[in-house]
């Protein structure tokens, strides 16, 4: 599996953070080629990322199997499981709150099926890069 995480610190409230980090519809428009849909919120939860151009795409399904808002000086945590028939494994999202903001950690650990190894490096390498600008555009708004 391609195992890779995003650090950030950000000035936001913790709870803004959270906010819009789990804000699944707007990672499609931080993700090229990719739109969101969602059904319900918080744990079990169920959200899908559709990646296409044209009629060519595949479906990135994920359930939401652990949903803990920060609260006070408490960190939140949500935890993603993959489950499509084209991505596997899970993601985790923290946010801890810090004098000046909070601190935002995206760990994810995915693979595309069927493909052994091979693809590991340079998934890990574009998935750090992709996911790094996706974080970074949702805590700006």
């Amino acid at each position: 599996m391609a195992r890779f995480d995003v650090r950030r610190e950000t000035s936001l409230p913790a709870e803004v953070a959270w906010g819009r980090l789990t804000d699944w519809e707007r990672h499609g428009r931080f993700i090229p080629l990719t739109t969101v849909t969602r059904s319900g919120h918080g744990v079990r939860s169920t959200f899908t990322a559709r990646t296409a151009l044209g009629p060519f795409g595949f479906d990135d399904i994920m359930d939401v199997t652990a949903w803990e808002p920060p609260s006070g000086d408490l960190p939140g945590r949500c935890r993603i499981v993959k489950r499509g028939k084209v991505v596997a494994g899970w993601a985790e999202l923290v946010v801890t709150p810090t004098p000046s903001g909070s601190v935002v950690h995206w760990l994810e650990d995915a693979s595309i099926r069927h493909t052994g190894r091979v693809l590991d490096l340079p998934s890990r390498l574009m998935s750090r890069v992709i996911f790094g600008r996706l974080v970074d555009g949702l805590l700006d708004g």
